[in-house]
């Protein structure tokens, strides 16, 4: 009667089909996530390229543009977060870290799961440590050192180090509210890791946008970039 009981209340294995489907939903955030980024600096590189191909004029070849373009792009992005309001500067570091720390272990926890990379699972004897524990010590950590240090170069920091701790933490959201390994069957694929995933790649493209805006606008009243055509 127990095992009975026991053999209904157990969770199902997952069909092939189930790991499959949680494989591709898990793999393609991250790659997601990596992808806009990509386009953002694409996008900004192809239009710093454009404002010098046009300044050159057409005789002039496009390859010939790209070294300056690409200080170009550099300055604006430097310009743009030095003019960036604190609250902005601090909610980009913030997203960015978890971002990137979500890109980066749904990458590699995909790469240990298929036996690809050099990476592998940490384990303390028998028991294998979740990247959720690195992810509530650093986010612990970061919060403890925003109360004991200041100065605007720290803040950046400890938000870049707090949302990279929140990524690792949230990436495992569905292990800690079942207590159960979850991570790569349906019921790991909590609305809200999609969720999380997909605000803060919004937030951040957006705050990106016009860190870069403010950046071009500033560079090109400085003189130190062509003015749009």
């Amino acid at each position: 009667m127990a095992v009975g009981l026991l053999g209904r209340l157990a969770p199902a294995k997952p069909t092939h089909w189930q790991m499959f489907t949680a494989d591709r939903v898990n793999v393609g955030l991250a790659f997601g996530t990596v992808a806009i980024a990509t386009a953002v600096v694409a996008g900004q590189y192809s239009r710093l390229l454009g404002r010098r191909s046009h300044e050159r004029g057409e005789a002039e070849p496009l390859i010939d543009s790209a070294p300056a373009a690409a200080a170009d792009a550099v300055g604006v992005a430097v310009e743009g977060y030095i003019a960036t309001p604190r609250r902005e500067t601090l909610l980009f570091n913030l997203l960015s870290g978890f971002l990137g720390a979500f890109a980066v272990v749904r990458l590699s926890t995909w790469a240990i799961r298929e036996g690809q990379g050099p990476f592998r699972n940490v384990k303390v004897g028998d028991r294998h440590i979740h990247h959720f524990v690195p992810g509530i010590l650093i986010a612990f950590g970061s919060g403890l050192a925003a109360l004991l240090t200041q100065g605007e170069t720290s803040e950046d920091r400890i938000a870049v180090a707090m949302g990279i701790g929140i990524g690792l933490t949230f990436d495992e959201a569905a292990l800690l509210l079942d207590m159960r390994d979850v991570y790569w069957s349906p019921e790991g694929l909590l609305s809200v890791q999609v969720s999380l995933a997909t605000a803060a790649t919004l937030g951040a493209t957006v705050l990106t946008f016009r860190l870069l805006g403010r950046g071009e606008r500033h560079q090109e009243e400085a003189g130190e970039i062509p003015p749009a055509g």
